[in-house]
């Protein structure tokens, strides 16, 4: 399949070898399914291509390195744009419901690799188990979406004051989109992405994360044997690898009209300003410092059970992640107990994220590690109050304590940042007002929740004087996005919707079309030139 991929200008990923250590270990059994020759761990299923450095994946649960991979060149990866390009006009010119009809393909394709696939994220990112099936789940789903959408896309009709017209609004596929994915979703956002964007009429180009190259790779390899058995061309949905030198070579290509960008606040701004010099389009979704709200009148049991897995899912490493729960006063004292109870027994399920039973894994690498001690750090000196965690685990890969810092004030400067681990800080307020007021007191603005019993709280927390977030929940957690609504934030977030809703807008430009179909040529507000 790979030597049809060359000759088609299909995917950009050289040729990687498997380190030795899984080729004993019959958990790793399930790279096999994927086409991962694990018995013979030397080149995969032939080269795709690609030229540059070697990069390694390393497992976040051992520190090992799982294999080694060659990335792309930027000259490659421009290349890739180019086949990308030339294979747009066949892919756009087959009628919508038969685009729809080969994305149900792909949907269908994940589904027979859902175990194995979500296995594989769970091995190279590293979060557990249910979460790494979960996530190529939501890939799933949003081709199931898209292919409902392939049948429904609308247009509008408006009345035309002038005689014998019709005002018409078109939308059409704007090209070649550009998705550069994070470590931490690196199936389900290029899903988000990728599927609505082929409904649409795009051709995509994406560059994954650095340090999850073997993802991306086993996904590309679904997708294409789709395309290929329905006589696409593999450029279609094409795979570059590499670091800021690749993604800066998609994000300034003026023929990408689109790239959707999933990072940092700082990274994602230098990505929009670069976009917005060559007048292209950028979809951001950025940072999140989300807070999760506990009324005086909330369910706090229920509060305490959302808060736990929306604090240390994924080990803290959702954008939508809990990073501040602002407490009432009347409440604070008991639902702190309940809350480093849950914790307690957190403890007791930490682990490899493919063994059964685990419920908290690993930071992604080593980064991430030196990053929570420093924010720790930060947090004490600036006269925080470690109520639990704060620790590395002694334990073979990246492993950390779920921490709950408590005693700083809303507007410290370690509060206001997102720290990519599982840190939460604790805020006590005496009124919903101010709590909303410390929720909207960050720069980014992604998701937030309020727990309360009272439906006046739920109209004022909703309303336009509530949170300012993109996701305003109630009586859930911050993490956790149904596919059907449009997933994204404001202010320092990026501003940018994916998934449900309109958020195919994104992937479309709009065309006013008026016709004249009459004898006469009359001018609009009733002008007169004649």
């Amino acid at each position: 399949m790979s030597r049809l991929l060359l000759r088609k200008g299909g995917c950009h990923i050289s040729q990687f070898q498997m380190m030795r250590y899984l080729v004993t270990d019959p958990k790793y059994g399930f790279l096999k399914q994927l086409g991962i020759n694990i018995e013979n761990p030397g080149l995969y299923d032939g080269r795709w291509g690609g030229s540059g450095k070697l990069i390694e994946s390393i497992s976040p649960a051992t520190g090992k390195v799982i294999a080694k991979v060659r990335e792309s060149t930027p000259q490659e990866a421009s290349n890739a744009i180019t086949e990308a390009r030339k294979a747009w006009p066949q892919w756009a010119s087959i009628p919508m419901p038969a685009r729809g009809d080969i994305v149900r393909q792909i949907g269908d394709e994940l589904r027979k690799h859902l175990e194995p696939l979500g296995r594989l994220v769970s091995l190279e990112m590293g979060k557990i188990l249910p979460e790494g099936i979960g996530e190529v789940q939501e890939f799933i789903d949003i081709c199931d979406y898209a292919v409902g959408l392939s049948r429904t896309l609308p247009g509008s009709i408006f009345p035309s004051e002038r005689k014998n017209h019709a005002l018409l609004e078109k939308w059409n596929p704007l090209g070649v989109i550009g998705i550069i994915s994070a470590f931490n979703f690196p199936i389900a956002v290029y899903g988000w992405n990728s599927a609505i964007a082929l409904v649409c009429g795009n051709t995509v180009v994406w560059k994954e994360a650095l340090s999850t190259p073997l993802i991306a790779i086993a996904t590309t390899k679904i997708i294409a044997s789709v395309l290929e058995r329905n006589g696409i061309p593999g450029s279609v949905a094409s795979l570059i690898t590499g670091g800021p030198d690749v993604g800066e070579t998609l994000v300034n290509d003026k023929r990408v009209p689109l790239i959707s960008f999933t990072g940092s606040t700082n990274v994602g701004r230098q990505v929009a300003l670069k976009i917005q010099e060559r007048f292209g389009r950028s979809l951001l979704e950025l940072g999140g410092n989300n807070a999760l709200i506990v009324a005086q009148d909330a369910d706090l049991e229920m509060a305490v059970r959302a808060a736990v897995f929306s604090c240390v899912g994924t080990a803290g490493q959702r954008c939508t992640t809990t990073r501040r729960l602002i407490l009432h006063k009347k409440i604070k004292d008991e639902f702190l107990g309940k809350l480093k109870t849950a914790y307690k027994s957190i403890m007791d399920r930490v682990g490899d994220p493919l063994d059964e039973g685990v419920l908290y894994g690993p930071l992604h690498n080593q980064p991430a590690v030196d990053a929570y001690k420093a924010a720790i750090q930060k947090a004490v000196e600036a006269g925080g109050t470690i109520e639990f965690g704060g620790k590395q685990i002694q334990r073979p890969g990246f492993y950390v304590e779920p921490t709950v810092i408590s005693g700083l004030p809303a507007r410290a400067e370690i509060v206001q940042q997102e720290t990519f681990a599982p840190i939460v800080y604790i805020l006590e307020v005496n009124s919903l007002e101010e709590a909303i007021d410390f929720n909207n007191g960050v720069e980014q603005g992604l998701s937030s929740s309020l727990f309360t019993k009272s439906i006046g709280n739920v109209f004022q927390w909703i309303g336009s004087h509530g949170s300012d977030c993109g996701i305003v929940n109630v009586n859930i957690g911050t993490s956790g996005a149904e596919i059907g609504g449009a997933f994204g934030g404001e202010k320092a977030t990026g501003g940018g919707r994916e998934s449900g809703s309109d958020a195919w807008k994104h992937y479309m430009r709009r065309a006013t079309v008026t016709i004249n179909y009459g004898n006469e040529l009359p001018l609009a507000q009733g002008i007169k030139f004649e």
